[in-house]
């Protein structure tokens, strides 16, 4: 058993995350977590809320309350849309937490030991409509590299360049939309993130595992140069600088975000008597732990230059990242979802059409893992359709409600056949299975999950394909023994093919899986356990339920619908 650390990206606390967000972070981290617990590995999986920052601020001034109370409400509607969306985080903390807090500031006076942190007078936007400097992320306009209109004074979003506000094109308030701004000088905290560089490099370039779209990234920031970047901010809202002179200001979000992947695990160890959290961080006792980091493309620079950088400045032996997973954008009929203007669909929608199976399957299945994937409502129908409904579904459905007919049980109930030996056609099939789920297996170790999907699939439709050549309907009239074999081998099938299914779509695969007398159970399959004892796991005379459809199907007139539903008011 292995210990395993898995934190996704923060997602912002305002407003509910579009499907976007969660296939490029929360979900996968997910993914991965339920995996590793059902190979039997110790996990903490961790996520939580960035509170900090303009966009707290802004949503907050929009709502009309104040940033704590708007921030506290956010949380707790992330939580519960977590909660119904079976993310099994271990815990779900706040950037703002005390916890936090602590950690923060034990990272700065570190890195002010280290004397990597320097004052600067700088200037900055201020905004004469506002009576305010603008942080970065207030400030929009045109990227000078891409020619995107709503570039943010911090990183574009579109080419993934980061800025300063000063680079932008156009430049205008986020609050009032006001362009009457000027610069005016401010002091601020460095951190000298350039002494770093060849430190990072070194750490960077022996990261050999690491996905192709996160190393380019990397290097691309480093082969341009690493600068001193600011770690302060003209805001009140976020943790105070302890530091003469920095009375109203506090830490830059992109300062004590990440270190709240510590923080929360320390805010999960507090809630819980004997718990710890400094093994999974700190020290020789973290040395076993593998990290995996979960992001998309646009956090990757912070996650593989500003924050390890913050962590190999503070000469503390902070655990650093194994692995780095980042993903593409989940577009919307080629454009960016939108929540003004109502384009593309958000969690809280999802469910209230299908149940979070559906989507969990259809965005791992598509994840945009190496590329860029479009959502479109046909694709999704297409997919769930194909998958769940016509081979998954039809495969449970089919199965058993013939065995309830050929081996009745009590009502609502049928027995597994006692059965005679195999022949060809089961030890061929075993045989396949066990290829397939090698590969299912390698695919899931490498955070491929796309492949993994796909591989699932086939492994289903394996299944159909022997129980539709097999025709038991009619074997049941030739060859009674016969039946009885090739239904013992189905209903072991579906047993396989839900426990495989768990860390995809855990609620059904749970159905599944209760239906056949196995659920509660941590079941899974590898090397050690070859189909030839799985597929009679299920002996003569156990007794199984027959569940309620599983996937209904979607139809041409719900994509017709939802299509024109969540197209929003414009382009973007």
């Amino acid at each position: 058993m292995a210990r395993h650390l898995i934190t996704s990206a923060l997602p912002y606390i305002n407003g509910v995350k579009h499907l976007g967000n969660l296939v490029g972070s929360m979900l996968p981290a997910d993914v991965h977590g339920r995996y590793l617990r059902l190979r039997g590995h110790d996990v903490l999986l961790i996520c939580a809320t960035d509170d900090h920052g303009t966009p707290a601020e802004l949503a907050a001034h929009d709502a009309g309350q104040p940033v704590d109370v708007y921030c506290t409400e956010q949380h707790a509607i992330q939580s519960e849309l977590s909660d119904r969306w079976n993310l099994s985080w271990d815990y779900f903390g706040r950037s703002s937490s005390a916890q936090n807090e602590e950690i923060t500031l034990r990272v700065y006076h570190a890195l002010d030991k280290a004397g990597l942190l320097v004052d600067r007078d700088m200037t900055q936007i201020y905004s004469k409509a506002d009576g305010r400097f603008l942080p970065d992320r207030y400030v929009i306009g045109t990227c000078p590299h891409c020619a995107f209109e709503r570039a943010r004074g911090d990183q574009c979003e579109n080419c993934t360049r980061v800025l300063d506000p000063e680079q932008l094109i156009n430049p205008r308030s986020a609050i009032s939309g006001s362009t009457d701004l000027e610069t005016r000088t401010t002091r601020h905290l460095f951190l000298q993130l350039d002494k770093l560089s060849d430190r990072l490099r070194d750490w960077i370039t022996h990261q050999v595992d690491w996905p192709v779209l996160t190393t380019s990234i990397a290097l691309k920031w480093l082969n341009e140069g690493l600068r001193e970047r600011c770690i302060t901010r003209d805001l009140n809202w976020g943790f105070s600088v302890p530091r003469e002179g920095y009375e109203n200001k506090v830490f830059y979000v992109w300062f004590d975000a990440p270190i709240e992947y510590i923080g929360s695990t320390k805010e999960w160890a507090d809630a819980k008597p004997g718990r710890e959290w400094e093994s999974w961080w700190t020290g020789d006792a973290a040395n076993d732990v593998q990290y995996t980091q979960f992001m998309g493309k646009d956090n990757v620079p912070f996650h593989t230059i500003m924050w390890p950088g913050i962590i190999i400045g503070t000469g503390d032996p902070w655990k650093q990242a194994n692995y780095i997973k980042s993903y593409s954008w989940l577009t919307y009929y080629g454009g960016k979802f939108s929540t003004s203007q109502g384009r593309g669909i958000f969690m809280d929608q999802a469910l209230e059409l299908l149940p979070a199976d559906y989507w969990r399957w259809y965005l791992m299945a598509n994840a945009p893992e190496t590329d860029d994937v479009d959502f479109t409502w046909e694709a999704f129908g297409a997919e769930v359709n194909k998958a769940l409904a016509d081979t998954l579904g039809n495969f449970v459905s089919r199965c058993l409600k013939l065995n309830e007919r050929q081996n009745p049980g009590v009502e609502g109930s049928s027995l597994v056949p006692a059965a005679g030996e195999w022949t060809d056609e089961e030890r061929r099939l075993a045989e396949e299975l066990d290829v397939r789920i090698a590969t299912f297996n390698r695919n899931m170790d490498e955070v491929q999950f796309r492949k993994a999907a796909a591989e699932l699939y086939l492994i289903w439709q394996a299944g159909n394909v022997y129980f539709q050549n097999a025709e038991p309907w009619k074997l049941i009239k030739e060859s009674p023994e016969r039946a009885a074999v090739v239904m013992r081998t189905s209903v072991n099938l579906i047993r396989v093919f839900a426990a495989l299914a768990q860390p995809f779509i855990p609620e059904s695969a749970e159905r599944i899986l209760a239906a056949l007398g196995s659920g509660g159970q941590s079941l899974w399959f590898d090397e050690t356990t070859p189909m030839t004892t799985e597929l009679v796991a299920l002996s003569g005379g156990h007794s199984i339920a027959t569940p309620a459809v599983l996937f209904p199907k979607v139809t041409d007139d719900q994509i017709k619908d939802w299509a024109g539903r969540f197209a929003g008011t414009a382009a973007v």
